[in-house]
């Protein structure tokens, strides 16, 4: 046979940010794939609603309200999921935000808590998590980056930088963990139809502009980025490691 496994049978993956936009549908795609699924996010009403329809499929639920910026936290939370699940197979680095400001209005505190956010986040969930995967000698890491770490856009300079040094991260850690059975990737989305970019998506200017950067002539739907994570997360992509895979209809072919 040549065709690999998409199914995530016998695997706990852990999504960061999972109480809503990409982490919500991608937790419940990784539970759709047959994976038991550990969630991270600030708002307990927001885990309790996703653990539920994790459930409904007939798959394990490990819901934490954690501050993916701060170590000690994470810890607590990564032990308790080894010890109910008895493993932690794939992490996906979700969680970020952003703060629209332009270069000479950005204040340290904005830069401070978007690094913080979206970079440091994701480091020390790989870090603390990647010890449990050297250990049982197998991961799956998959960073959500950006098209924003590709190519410049009017998303700001301090979100730009943070999706561009995640980008180089993965490459990193792929080279420093291949040896112990880890593989790490990132998925690198446009725009996509989730409540953070609701608000803006409703300006006609502003994504009559966007669908005029996009060959697809589209945004993205949300179920549209689980098929890549499934991928990076399944024995499908064994000997993938270091990428980043742009899902964004086209979008970076342009160069913008």
């Amino acid at each position: 046979m040549f065709l690999p496994s998409f199914l995530l049978h016998n695997k706990v993956a852990l999504v960061t940010g999972a109480g809503r936009g990409i982490g919500r549908a991608l937790a419940i795609g990784l539970a759709e794939a047959g994976a038991d699924v550990a969630i991270f996010a600030r708002t307990a009403i927001d885990l309790e609603d996703v653990a539920g329809e994790i459930r409904a499929l007939g798959r394990n639920a490990y819901p934490y309200q954690v501050d993916v910026t701060n170590r000690v936290q994470i810890e607590e939370a990564v032990e308790r999921i080894i010890e109910k699940a008895g493993r932690l197979d794939i992490l996906i680095n979700n969680a970020g935000m952003n703060i629209r400001s332009q270069a000479l209005a950005v204040t340290d505190e904005e830069w401070d808590t978007i690094m913080q956010t979206n970079l440091k986040s994701a480091f020390l969930c790989s870090q603390i998590v990647g010890h449990h995967m050297k250990q049982q000698e197998y991961g799956r890491i998959i960073n959500i980056a950006s098209v924003a770490g590709q190519v410049a856009l009017r998303t700001g300079v301090v979100y730009a930088a943070t999706k561009a040094a995640m980008i180089q991260m993965t490459k990193v850690l792929a080279l420093e963990w291949g040896k112990y059975g880890i593989n790490v990737n990132s998925s690198g989305p446009w725009y996509f139809k989730t409540p953070l970019t609701e608000k803006i998506l409703a300006d006609p200017d502003y994504l009559s502009d966007i669908i005029a950067r996009t060959p697809l002539q589209r945004v993205g739907e949300l179920e549209e980025l689980v098929g890549p994570a499934v991928f990076f997360a399944s024995d499908a992509a064994n000997y993938v490691t270091g990428q980043t895979l742009f899902v964004d209809g086209g979008m970076t072919i342009y160069g913008f």
